[in-house]
């Protein structure tokens, strides 16, 4: 099966836009704090947990979920994963560790979330702000999220919704028949890969947030600025010519409120789950997996 996403364009548009991203990132500064709200649970003192030993931050980007996560744990290990060298490089220069030594240094791993170099059931908070929407195999991303979390390890992500700039997929529609905007999970397909990798108690919520832009120009700008760039495999791979601009500029100035902007929608899934406990079903094509440890299977000694 062909792949979805072109994952080296991925990774230069996300290189890219490291020195733009952080101005541009408004919304996504806005979902991470709502997602890290759930990490106030971590600190109940009712529940005598202890305190994270290692803490994951997976598509980090420059590090706005890193530095969250470090201020909060400041004595625990923190790993920002992300593919793209150029945003790792930000996050390498910033972090919290500058202005308390106590904070320690972030470790920042170039890697892809469908392969984490981490061993397993090490994890104790995986953390990933808006970054599945790249991934095209859902439930083995998270098959290997799963992997790496510790048992009752906790298990945090975001990711655009279906109806995620549904004007932008209209407008290019009516401009040609090349597609221009990745297609979004739907909120059900989202739970269903969390069931089906196995964690324990998931919990989805979801927001629709309504932006507006002057015209379709600034609208690709903006993306632009964020890496957000056509990285499907199937895109037209020549410049997008003044004529099809045109076009889909046309489609989107028919969604304009009158004396208004552009309209532009993000939906945006959140998920909340742990890790479960060892040997805990995973579903691999429909039928049940059971790992067990080794150690775990009883020996009858003649």
């Amino acid at each position: 099966m062909p792949a979805l996403f072109d994952t080296r364009q991925i990774r230069r548009a996300s290189s890219r836009a490291a020195s733009t991203y952080e101005d541009a990132a408004i919304l996504e500064r806005e979902v991470g704090s709502r997602l890290a709200e759930s990490l106030d649970y971590l600190d109940d003192p009712s529940l005598a947990r202890p305190a994270p030993e290692l803490v994951v931050d997976v598509g980090s980007g420059p590090g706005q979920g890193t530095a969250l996560l470090q201020a909060r744990w400041p004595k625990a290990r923190v790993v920002a994963i992300d593919p793209a060298p150029g945003m790792l490089a930000a996050v390498r220069r910033q972090g919290g560790h500058r202005l308390n030594p106590f904070v320690r240094r972030p470790h920042a791993l170039c890697a892809d979330a469908r392969a984490l170099p981490l061993a397993d059931r090490s994890v104790d908070v995986l953390f990933s702000n808006l970054c599945l929407q790249w991934v095209e195999d859902l439930p083995g991303v998270l098959a290997g999220f799963r992997r790496v979390l510790k048992p009752g390890g906790m298990l945090l992500v975001s990711t655009f919704g279906h109806d995620t700039l549904f004007e932008l997929r209209q407008a290019f529609a009516a401009a040609d028949e090349a597609p221009h905007v990745s297609p979004f999970v739907q909120i059900g397909q989202f739970g269903d890969a969390l069931i089906e990798a196995g964690f324990r108690d998931p919990v989805i919520d979801r927001d629709v947030f309504r932006d507006s832009r002057p015209d379709l120009a600034s609208l690709m700008r903006h993306l632009r600025a964020l890496g957000a760039t056509n990285a499907l495999a199937a895109r037209r791979r020549s410049l997008t010519g003044p004529g099809r601009f045109a076009r889909a500029a046309g489609a989107y100035e028919a969604m304009r409120a009158p004396g208004g902007s552009l309209p532009v929608t993000w939906e945006v899934i959140y998920a909340q789950a742990w890790g479960p406990p060892p040997g805990a079903p995973i579903r691999v094509g429909g039928v049940d997996e059971v790992q067990v440890p080794v150690t775990a299977i009883p020996i009858r000694r003649r």
